[in-house]
Protein backbone atom coordinates (compact mmCIF):
# COMPACT_ATOMS: atom_id res chain seq x y z
CA UNK A 1 0.00 0.00 0.00
CA UNK A 2 2.82 2.68 0.72
CA UNK A 3 4.09 1.63 -2.84
CA UNK A 4 0.89 2.85 -4.34
CA UNK A 5 0.64 5.62 -2.31
CA UNK A 6 4.11 6.76 -3.40
CA UNK A 7 3.42 6.15 -6.92
CA UNK A 8 0.16 8.39 -6.56
CA UNK A 9 2.33 11.20 -4.93
CA UNK A 10 5.53 10.84 -7.60
CA UNK A 11 2.50 11.43 -10.14
CA UNK A 12 1.33 14.29 -8.24
CA UNK A 13 4.57 15.82 -8.32
CA UNK A 14 5.43 15.74 -12.26
CA UNK A 15 4.88 19.24 -13.63
CA UNK A 16 2.75 17.92 -16.17
CA UNK A 17 -0.64 17.17 -14.81
CA UNK A 18 -1.36 14.81 -18.22
CA UNK A 19 1.91 13.34 -17.87
CA UNK A 20 1.75 12.22 -14.24
CA UNK A 21 -1.71 10.92 -14.52
CA UNK A 22 -0.90 8.47 -17.45
CA UNK A 23 2.34 7.41 -16.07
CA UNK A 24 0.82 6.85 -12.62
CA UNK A 25 -2.25 4.59 -14.29
CA UNK A 26 0.67 2.49 -16.14
CA UNK A 27 2.29 2.58 -12.91
CA UNK A 28 0.14 1.00 -11.02
CA UNK A 29 -1.66 -1.40 -13.70
CA UNK A 30 2.16 -2.80 -14.36
CA UNK A 31 2.34 -3.20 -9.86
CA UNK A 32 -0.95 -5.41 -10.72
CA UNK A 33 0.80 -7.49 -13.41
CA UNK A 34 3.67 -8.05 -11.07
CA UNK A 35 2.17 -8.99 -7.80
CA UNK A 36 -0.94 -10.77 -8.21
CA UNK A 37 -1.62 -10.42 -4.77
CA UNK A 38 -1.70 -5.89 -5.04
CA UNK A 39 -5.62 -6.14 -6.48
CA UNK A 40 -6.84 -8.07 -3.61
CA UNK A 41 -4.97 -5.72 -1.17
CA UNK A 42 -6.34 -2.71 -2.89
CA UNK A 43 -9.64 -4.05 -2.27
CA UNK A 44 -9.78 -4.60 0.90
CA UNK A 45 -9.79 -3.15 3.89
CA UNK A 46 -7.47 -3.39 7.04
CA UNK A 47 -9.20 -1.37 9.87
CA UNK A 48 -6.27 -3.09 12.20
CA UNK A 49 -3.76 -1.43 10.48
CA UNK A 50 -3.82 2.05 10.87
CA UNK A 51 -0.60 2.17 8.54
CA UNK A 52 -2.54 0.62 5.83
CA UNK A 53 -5.29 2.61 5.94
CA UNK A 54 -3.44 5.95 6.07
CA UNK A 55 -1.25 5.05 3.33
CA UNK A 56 -4.42 4.39 1.40
CA UNK A 57 -6.12 7.80 2.48
CA UNK A 58 -2.50 9.19 1.08
CA UNK A 59 -3.41 7.58 -2.23
CA UNK A 60 -6.37 8.83 -2.60
CA UNK A 61 -6.09 12.32 -1.92
CA UNK A 62 -3.09 12.46 -4.40
CA UNK A 63 -4.89 10.33 -6.93
CA UNK A 64 -7.99 13.20 -6.13
CA UNK A 65 -5.77 16.18 -6.89
CA UNK A 66 -4.33 14.85 -9.97
CA UNK A 67 -7.46 14.00 -11.61
CA UNK A 68 -7.97 17.45 -11.01
CA UNK A 69 -5.08 19.30 -11.75
CA UNK A 70 -5.48 17.24 -15.24
CA UNK A 71 -9.01 18.23 -15.84
CA UNK A 72 -7.93 21.61 -14.87
CA UNK A 73 -4.91 21.75 -17.56
CA UNK A 74 -7.72 20.76 -19.81
CA UNK A 75 -6.51 17.17 -21.07
CA UNK A 76 -8.06 15.01 -19.24
CA UNK A 77 -11.64 14.26 -20.21
CA UNK A 78 -14.12 16.41 -17.40
CA UNK A 79 -16.46 13.28 -16.38
CA UNK A 80 -13.66 11.26 -15.41
CA UNK A 81 -13.66 10.50 -11.56
CA UNK A 82 -11.32 8.80 -9.02
CA UNK A 83 -14.07 5.61 -9.31
CA UNK A 84 -12.85 5.07 -13.28
CA UNK A 85 -9.35 4.11 -11.81
CA UNK A 86 -10.78 2.03 -9.31
CA UNK A 87 -12.70 0.30 -12.39
CA UNK A 88 -9.49 0.19 -14.54
CA UNK A 89 -8.04 -1.18 -11.62
CA UNK A 90 -10.80 -4.06 -11.28
CA UNK A 91 -10.69 -4.64 -15.73
CA UNK A 92 -6.73 -4.85 -14.99
CA UNK A 93 -6.98 -7.63 -12.75
CA UNK A 94 -9.29 -9.67 -15.35
CA UNK A 95 -6.98 -9.43 -17.50
CA UNK A 96 -4.13 -10.34 -15.17
CA UNK A 97 -6.41 -13.56 -13.68
CA UNK A 98 -7.33 -14.58 -17.39
CA UNK A 99 -3.98 -14.36 -19.23
CA UNK A 100 -1.14 -16.27 -17.37
CA UNK A 101 2.14 -15.89 -18.71
CA UNK A 102 0.44 -13.25 -21.56
CA UNK A 103 -0.73 -10.71 -18.61
CA UNK A 104 2.11 -7.99 -18.57
CA UNK A 105 1.90 -7.54 -22.41
CA UNK A 106 -1.98 -7.44 -22.14
CA UNK A 107 -2.05 -5.42 -19.47
CA UNK A 108 -0.25 -2.77 -21.56
CA UNK A 109 -2.31 -3.22 -24.45
CA UNK A 110 -5.30 -2.40 -22.38
CA UNK A 111 -4.16 0.75 -20.28
CA UNK A 112 -3.03 1.60 -23.66
CA UNK A 113 -6.82 1.39 -24.87
CA UNK A 114 -8.17 2.83 -21.30
CA UNK A 115 -5.80 6.16 -21.81
CA UNK A 116 -6.54 6.67 -25.53
CA UNK A 117 -10.29 7.28 -23.99
CA UNK A 118 -8.89 9.82 -21.48
CA UNK A 119 -7.99 12.67 -23.23
CA UNK A 120 -10.45 15.62 -22.69
CA UNK A 121 -10.16 16.55 -26.87
CA UNK A 122 -12.63 14.50 -28.83
CA UNK A 123 -14.53 12.81 -25.76
CA UNK A 124 -17.85 11.86 -26.25
CA UNK A 125 -20.27 11.80 -23.17
CA UNK A 126 -20.04 8.63 -20.82
CA UNK A 127 -23.15 7.02 -18.86
CA UNK A 128 -23.13 8.41 -15.40
CA UNK A 129 -19.98 7.62 -13.15
CA UNK A 130 -20.25 4.64 -10.01
CA UNK A 131 -20.76 6.42 -6.48
CA UNK A 132 -18.49 5.34 -4.18
CA UNK A 133 -21.25 3.55 -2.64
CA UNK A 134 -21.54 1.95 -5.50
CA UNK A 135 -18.00 0.69 -6.04
CA UNK A 136 -17.80 -0.15 -2.41
CA UNK A 137 -20.69 -2.87 -2.96
CA UNK A 138 -18.76 -3.78 -6.25
CA UNK A 139 -15.67 -4.59 -4.84
CA UNK A 140 -16.87 -5.63 -1.18
CA UNK A 141 -20.10 -7.53 -2.09
CA UNK A 142 -20.57 -11.37 -2.89
CA UNK A 143 -18.85 -12.66 -5.70
CA UNK A 144 -19.97 -15.71 -7.71
CA UNK A 145 -17.58 -18.48 -7.98
CA UNK A 146 -16.01 -19.53 -10.48
CA UNK A 147 -16.99 -21.52 -14.02
CA UNK A 148 -21.19 -19.60 -12.78
CA UNK A 149 -22.97 -17.32 -14.74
Amino acid sequence: MEAYADAAQRALADPDPWQGFCQYIEHICAMQAGDHGFPDVLMMAFPTAPRVEAARERAYRCVVTLIRHAKEDGRLRSDFTPEDVLMILMANAGVIAATGEAALGLSQRLVALVLQACPAQGAHLLPPAPTGAQMFRALHGPRAPRGTC
